[in-house]
C-alpha cells in the first residue's frame, strides 16, 4: 500500500504515517527501498504524485546525480504528449526497454547477464545428464528398491522361477520365498 504524503501550499511535504514533515531526499530514499508513495495536495485533494516524482528526479539532476541516461529522459519527454492517447502501459514498456538497454551498456551488468545465461544453459545440460544417468541406473540396477513397481519385481523374479510367472501374485511368492 502506498504511503500517503500531503503536500501543502508552501511545498512542504507531510508524512501522515510518521506525522512529520519530510524532504524530497527522504522520499527518494523510501522509493529506492521499495516504498510506494502517493502525494495529495492538501487544499484541492488532487493527486500530485507524478509532479513530486518528477521534482525528485530534477533535484537529483541538479545535484549532479544522473539517475537516468539522456536518451531515456528524451524519450520520457517525447512520450509526454502522447501519454493520454497511447496509454501508460505502453509507455512503461518502452521505458523498461530503454532502461534495459541502458543497463546492458554497463559492462559489469552485461557480463553478469551473459554469465547467468551461460549458467542456465549449463544447468539444463547437467539436469539432462542427471536424468539420463538416473534412467540408466534404474534400467541396470539388480536389487529392487522399495519404490519400484510390481512389474519390476516380476521381471527380477521371473528369471529365477521356472515358468516365468508374470502375475503380481507370483512375484509376491518369489519375494516371500527369498525372505
Amino acid at each position: 500500500m502506498a504511503r500517503l504524503i500531503k503536500r501543502y501550499g508552501s511545498r512542504k511535504l507531510y508524512d501522515t504515517e510518521e506525522s512529520r514533515y519530510v524532504s524530497l531526499e527522504e522520499l527518494a530514499g523510501w522509493i529506492r527501498r521499495g516504498q510506494e508513495i502517493e502525494v495529495i495536495d492538501n487544499r484541492t485533494g488532487e493527486d500530485v504524485t507524478a509532479q513530486t516524482l518528477t521534482q525528485i528526479i530534477s533535484e537529483e539532476g541538479r545535484r549532479g546525480v544522473s539517475i537516468l541516461p539522456n536518451d531515456v529522459l528524451h524519450e520520457l519527454i517525447r512520450f509526454g504528449e502522447d501519454a493520454v492517447s497511447s496509454g501508460v502501459e505502453q509507455i512503461q514498456n518502452r521505458v523498461d526497454r530503454l532502461m534495459q538497454a541502458s543497463l546492458d551498456r554497463l559492462g559489469p551488468v552485461r557480463r553478469a547477464r551473459e554469465e547467468m545465461a551461460r549458467l542456465r544453459e549449463r544447468l539444463a545440460e547437467l539436469e539432462s545428464s542427471l536424468a539420463a544417468i538416473e534412467r540408466e541406473r534404474v534400467g541396470t540396477e539388480e536389487p529392487a528398491p522399495k519404490k519400484k513397481t510390481a512389474g519390476t519385481k516380476t521381471r527380477r523374479s521371473g528369471g529365477k522361477r521356472p515358468g516365468g510367472s508374470s502375475s503380481k501374485k507370483g512375484a509376491g511368492k518369489g519375494t516371500s520365498e527369498a525372505s
